[in-house]
């Protein structure tokens, strides 16, 4: 059984895809890059101001599943710059704790709407 999950207190999809899909106790978040849901404009400022923004957005997706940051299992991070890893994984400790999911981070040589980080997750429920 599939069912699509969407929030507008995240970002509208601007291509072909859903905001998230879950498939029994699986939830598949499709990226999400630092836009700001209610403009749809790239939040302004610096990389940390951008991954903030990723976070959010993908807390509201997570939320609007019936799940939480504690429920993440993977996160796939996209980065035009390597050399803003550090300052990815200060945002992300903000809003993921220890035990830190599986997670995976990729030098891309751009992203959607000129963003500077892109994240995706995968998110299991307990039972």
């Amino acid at each position: 059984m599939k069912q699509i999950i969407h929030t507008d207190k995240a970002p509208a999809a601007i291509g072909a895809y859903s905001q998230a899909v879950r498939v029994n106790d699986t939830i598949y978040l499709s990226g999400q890059i630092p836009l700001d849901p209610v403009s749809g404009q790239l939040v302004e400022g610096d990389f940390t101001a951008q991954a903030t923004q990723v976070f959010k957005n993908l807390q509201a997706v997570i939320e609007a599943a019936g799940a939480s940051f504690e429920d993440v299992v993977k996160v796939n991070a996209y980065l035009t710059d390597l050399n803003n890893f550090a300052a990815f994984n200060q945002v992300m400790e903000q809003f993921i704790q220890r035990p830190h999911p599986a997670r995976a981070a990729v030098g891309v040589a751009s992203l959607p709407k000129g963003a500077l980080v892109e994240a995706e997750a995968i998110v299991v429920l307990s039972k």
